[in-house]
């Protein structure tokens, strides 16, 4: 009997879309990840920028949450060896960075003031304006993680 967890291979991929999308959500949070990362500390003070409705420990934490989940989430994305329980972590992050920028982007296109000059999905390299196109962004990344959770499962199947 060990005490160290072993890692499992990846389910197969219900489809070669799915593998191809997953693919694509990784190039992603990898894009975000890193341009995050390059500019961290402006990163952190952009977001308190938003006004969330968090108070300001929380919303402080917010920033390396959001990079810690883009980062977490591509183990499962591509597919890697990994334990039962890292898997579903990993899935979940996912949701987490989608769910996330779902919020504060909506946020900010209906509540935060004008001050606000880029939503930081690019963090502060780009200044990206807040509009209703980082809303439908936003809702396209949870598109992208339902169409990969449903693709990737990595629960067991009841396959026909």
């Amino acid at each position: 009997m060990s005490i160290l967890v072993k890692p499992t291979p990846a389910p197969k991929p219900r489809s070669k879309e799915a593998q191809t999308m997953a693919l694509v959500l990784a190039v992603i949070f990898v894009i975000f990840a890193v341009t995050q990362l390059f500019t961290f500390e402006e990163f952190i003070k952009l977001i308190p920028m938003f006004q969330l409705p968090f108070n300001e420990g929380l919303t402080y934490a917010l920033a390396p949450t959001l990079v810690a989940a883009e980062v977490f989430a591509i183990p499962f994305l591509l597919g890697m060896s990994l334990s039962r329980a890292f898997r579903w972590l990993s899935m979940f992050c996912g949701w987490l960075v989608a769910g996330l920028w779902l919020f504060m982007s909506f946020w900010v296109v209906s509540v935060a003031p004008f001050g606000v000059k880029t939503i930081g999905f690019l963090g502060t390299v780009a200044s990206l304006t807040p509009g209703w196109w980082a809303v439908c962004l936003s809702i396209a990344l949870c598109f992208l993680v339902a169409w990969t959770s449903w693709g990737l499962w990595p629960g067991k199947r009841h396959e026909k």
